[in-house]
């Protein structure tokens, strides 16, 4: 995968972690404090700056009151429009 296309994932799943955890009312500690995340790991996901871990992934979905299929159905609704699908 190219680094656009990597960009463009990391920008899609940061989006859907701020979207959904506005969505809950939650601020960005509170929401760290929730998924047992560093408040800085977090505002970084958010903008599309890091990777996720798979044991992040689930305590960021769980955190977030999904399931993780949900949640990586919300970031696919994220990605532009004709990318391929994840």
């Amino acid at each position: 995968m190219e680094n656009d296309a990597k960009n463009q994932v990391l920008f899609a799943f940061g989006k859907t972690v701020k979207d959904r955890r506005i969505e809950l009312g939650l601020s960005q500690e509170a929401f760290a404090d929730k998924a047992q995340l560093h408040r800085t790991y977090v505002g970084s996901l958010e903008r599309g700056k890091r990777n996720v871990a798979l044991i992040n992934l689930i305590q960021i979905a769980q955190a977030l009151e999904l399931t993780p299929q949900q949640f990586l159905a919300r970031v696919a609704k994220n990605m532009p429009e004709g990318f391929p699908q994840i």
